[in-house]
């Protein structure tokens, strides 16, 4: 993030266009907001060492999935609400959040569950949408 703590330089005229927000720490507010599009990613800077799944991110977010980075979905899932949204996940929704809180990719997650790449991706709207982080 910038230092005014702002979107500078992202903002709703480029909703269409992947976005891939390298930052050093998690924002939540900005981070529900974006999350509610399609072609993300929101990796922590302390996370770039790990080289491949670093230069994989913006291919990834290009061809219209998402690379969140582990401890951004666990900072918006641990917030204190009184519903989280958690109980309404389908047994399969949990399995896709917690391959991606441990850091796979929407590919990794596929293979691991045998599903194509296009159900993890509805998998992951859908858990955004049932724990209420989305722009709305």
């Amino acid at each position: 993030m910038p230092p005014t703590h702002t979107d500078e330089g992202i903002v709703d005229d480029v909703r269409g266009l992947p976005v891939l927000v390298l930052s050093a720490y998690v924002e939540q507010a900005f981070a529900t907001d974006l999350l509610g599009s399609a072609r993300l990613g929101y990796l922590l800077k302390e996370r770039v060492g790990r080289v491949t799944e670093f230069m994989a991110a913006p291919n990834r977010t290009a061809d219209g999935g998402t690379a969140i980075d582990p401890e951004v979905v666990a900072q918006l899932l641990t917030r204190t609400r009184a519903d989280s949204g958690l109980e309404r996940l389908s047994p399969r929704e949990r399995d896709v959040l917690a391959l991606m809180a441990e850091g796979w990719g929407n590919g990794a997650i596929a293979e691991r569950l045998m599903v194509t790449d296009g159900a993890v991706h509805k998998h992951i709207r859908s858990i955004f949408r049932e724990t209420g982080v989305s722009a709305g």
